[in-house]
């Protein structure tokens, strides 16, 4: 993500002080907050949804059902929005799996596992295809911290079934 050239208040150039943006006209500094997203993991029959992104980045490649929380919007509403959005299923959200972020990378991702609680599965506008994958042989995922992800979702899967 590109840092912003302008302020917001009165659309003077910026320049960096002390580490941000600031405006040199009015003083006003730009916070660069990072942005949110939300994805979730999806199980029908025991197997996990993924999505084959019709959208960049990784168009293409599979990933899990997610997308950008709005502003104002409860995170875990917004893995419903998405999941509805890229998949035609309902869902409620069981728990957080994790939250993921990288030095230099804008994005926080988190994480949830939902259960279905009802819908048509159809691929949405931002999906070319569903597929539904054995989570011991999942097709090559969109990202590099998929994986991961995945891994970190069957550990606690695993440990919650215990309880």
């Amino acid at each position: 993500m590109e840092d912003p050239r302008f302020c917001a208040h009165c659309g003077a150039p910026l320049a960096r002080a002390q580490g941000r943006p600031s405006c040199q006209r009015c003083g006003r500094v730009s916070y660069l907050d990072p942005k949110l997203a939300a994805a979730a993991m999806v199980t029908v029959d025991g197997r996990l949804l993924l999505v084959r992104r019709a959208i960049e980045p990784a168009i293409g490649k599979w990933s899990f059902p997610s997308g950008y929380v709005d502003r104002g919007e409860v995170v875990e509403a917004a893995v419903a929005r998405e999941v509805r959005e890229e998949t035609g299923l309902e869902v409620a959200v069981n728990w957080l799996v994790g939250l993921y972020s990288r030095a230099g990378n804008a994005v926080v991702l988190a994480v949830y596992d939902v259960r279905v609680r009802g819908g048509e599965m159809h691929p949405g506008v931002e999906a070319m295809e569903l597929g539904l994958f054995d989570p011991g042989s999942l097709p090559d995922l969109a990202f590099e911290h998929d994986m991961a992800i995945v891994e970190d979702w069957l550990r606690t899967r695993t440990s919650r079934t215990r309880r």
